[in-house]
């Protein structure tokens, strides 16, 4: 993988992705003459020179992780408290565990993809945790929002114990994450990145190096919230004030993607509103923890951020009125008179609320 620095060293230009898989070549069969092609015992020898990965947390992004560096031929340990998500895992050829700790012994990268601060604190020094099983060098990778002091912290406490942090939040949803075309937004010392590229490759379609301080990854992350969650709530109210004013939510759906108006996040949730379907992608919990950091973050520095305010207030009411474990487009449920699709017209001519 080459690094994602521009030929100056500048930081932030991304690199794109490339076909991993043995014995293809954009997708074609291998062409080269046969004593040029890659013999069995050559793989061998390159699959021991390349990391021992561990993924903790198979949930929709981590399971599509996982999978993406068995396909690109890590040897990889998946950890999930869930035993479907072990068998899930064990099925697709990975090796799966019930605790951190139990990898520890296995492994010299170690990616957490948990919820937040508090999961990836347990995970790496919890009675069950890996931090006291690993080798010295060996590396986590930090996959969480998280706030920038929270992995400041964490990056301190493990250079204690012999081991190196990379702070590396991601983007990109269950379907990226299974296509091993992630955004990862990362920051720390050039040696750590160094040593996990090649992993990195194998998970994201675009790395972006953001230095060398630990926490910048997490800010840009938090950045990154701040939109996707006052974009998702923002499509909520225009989708209910159209519906409300007697609009057809499948042709307003039309004309507002081929417009200005159009966001990629209200191109992308606004299906789940037309299908009725909030089975959660990332629920409306998880912008109630993210647009929280966002707040308390700004609010330490005496910093407004009004629009995250409102934003974090419709997904709080939603989760609220029992809808947190939704599908985060579910904040439009938090409008008055708001009904499905199919009864916008009865519930535009009525006022009465489902």
């Amino acid at each position: 993988m080459a690094p994602a620095t521009g030929a100056d060293g500048s930081a932030g230009t991304s690199r794109g992705h490339r076909n991993r898989h043995a014995g293809l070549i954009n997708g074609r069969s291998d062409q080269r003459p046969f004593h040029q092609r890659t013999t069995d015992k050559e793989r061998e020898m390159t699959q021991a020179r390349r990391a021992r990965v561990g993924i903790i947390g198979l949930g929709s992004m981590g399971m599509g992780m996982a999978t993406s560096l068995v396909d690109a031929g890590f040897t990889t340990w998946g950890c999930d408290l869930r035993p479907d998500a072990r068998q899930a895992f064990d099925a697709h050829g990975g090796r799966a565990v019930a605790t951190p700790a139990e990898m520890a012994a296995h492994v010299d990268v170690v990616v957490s993809v948990v919820v937040n601060a508090e999961q990836t604190r347990e995970v790496l020094f919890g009675p069950q945790g890996i931090a006291d099983g690993l080798a010295s060098g060996s590396v986590i990778v930090s996959c969480a929002t998280c706030a920038p002091d929270a992995v400041v912290a964490l990056g301190d406490e493990l250079s204690t114990r012999g081991l190196r942090l990379l702070d590396a939040p991601i983007s990109g949803g269950a379907a990226k994450a299974a296509q091993g075309a992630l955004t990862i937004m990362a920051s720390g010392p050039a040696d750590v990145f160094d040593s996990v590229e090649e992993v990195l490759d194998a998970l994201a379609a675009k790395v972006f190096r953001l230095g060398d301080a630990m926490g910048q990854g997490s800010q840009v992350k938090l950045v990154n919230q701040l939109l996707a969650g006052v974009h998702i709530a923002a499509a909520a109210e225009a989708m209910a004030y159209g519906i409300r004013g007697g609009c057809d939510p499948q042709v307003l759906y039309e004309v507002i993607t081929q417009s200005a108006g159009n966001s990629w996040m209200f191109e992308n949730r606004v299906p789940h509103i037309l299908e009725d379907d909030y089975t959660p992608r990332s629920a409306v919990d998880i912008f109630v923890k993210d647009l929280g950091l966002v707040h308390d973050t700004a609010h330490r520095d005496k910093f407004p951020l009004p629009l995250t305010s409102q934003a974090l207030t419709m997904f709080t009411q939603a989760s609220a009125q029992g809808h947190g474990g939704d599908d985060d487009a579910a904040v439009i449920k938090t409008f008055p008179g708001f009904g499905l699709p199919s009864h916008a017209a009865n519930d535009a001519d009525t006022g009465e609320e489902e």
